[in-house]
């Protein structure tokens, strides 16, 4: 059986340098902001493959597995990184358009000019209000990272809403949006349903659906298929797993299940998706239990 990528504990964490070595995919329940300063970032996340060049900054929900591609520039890189869980992220006041498209696991990439020149002068301040004790330097950090973050919203094309001050704000009804999103991206491999991602967070299904369609613009069945076909492009690309081996490793109940969903969502086939991706016998990794 194939491993699955490694989770990461959510937590807030800063940090600029040189982009670390990524031997296997992992993922962690966090909004992350890649500020790239110098040489270029490569992701591959499901079986897309998104770029960041210097100069750019990059905000994606890093649930879904995924991993930098390595070349002989990347530890020339200088990149200042933000993690912020997305339970904190949900709580603030930002569009909806924007939740919709983090929770469907669309990068963000924009130019660093339009979010501010002064940002990676701030990330020695923010890791030491990180580090200090009391509480006090996260609440300002949170505060101005919240800026950041509503900058990038326009800068893609989101406006903030009408009268906003970009101050946080409760929105407790997207409390239980991030908690079954964030089951789901822990569980989707298993034999579970919408309705099992409702009793995680102890909400009746039918409400539960309706709400997470409100938030996130998909049915939480929608969502679980959407990080099963991701898984499935991940496999495909990276393992020489027979496509029923795929199917079981995604957590499709079998493999018509996946060619019915990855059809559906790619317009074509998993063997065809391999084939047209990857160069006979290569794979990126191949990862084994």
């Amino acid at each position: 059986m194939p491993r699955g990528p490694r989770v990461e504990e959510s937590a807030l964490w800063v940090h600029r340098g040189p982009a670390p070595p990524m031997h296997e995919f992992h993922r962690h329940d966090d909004v992350e902001v890649n500020v790239v300063l110098a040489g270029r970032l490569e992701y591959l996340s499901g079986g897309v493959r998104t770029r960041v060049e210097a100069g750019s900054t990059a905000l994606f929900w890093a649930a879904a597995p995924h991993r930098l591609l390595e070349d002989e520039s990347l530890q020339s890189t200088d990149v200042a990184w933000i993690h912020v869980p997305l339970s904190t992220v949900l709580r603030w006041s930002l569009p909806e358009a924007f939740s919709t498209r983090v929770l469907a696991h669309r990068t963000l990439v924009v130019p660093t000019a339009r979010v501010g020149a002064h940002v990676p002068a701030m990330f020695g301040g923010w890791q030491r209000d990180l580090a200090a004790p009391g509480g006090a330097g996260r609440a300002a950090l949170l505060l101005e990272v919240h800026a950041l973050v509503l900058r990038i919203v326009a800068a893609a094309g989101s406006e903030p809403p009408a009268g906003g001050d970009g101050a946080a704000g409760p929105r407790a009804d997207l409390r239980p949006v991030a908690r079954m999103a964030s089951w789901i991206a822990e569980h989707f491999r298993e034999p579970v349903s919408a309705a099992d991602a409702a009793r995680a967070a102890n909400l009746n299904p039918n409400y539960a659906t309706t709400l997470f369609r409100r938030a996130a613009g998909v049915s939480l069945g929608e969502q679980l298929t959407r990080h099963r076909v991701a898984e499935a492009q991940r496999l495909l690309l990276t393992t020489d797993l027979t496509t029923a081996a795929v199917a079981h490793a995604a957590g499709f109940g079998s493999q018509s299940s996946l060619y019915a969903h990855f059809a559906r969502a790619c317009g074509c086939s998993p063997g065809a998706y391999r084939a047209a991706r990857r160069a006979p016998g290569e794979a990126l990794t191949r990862t084994t239990r």
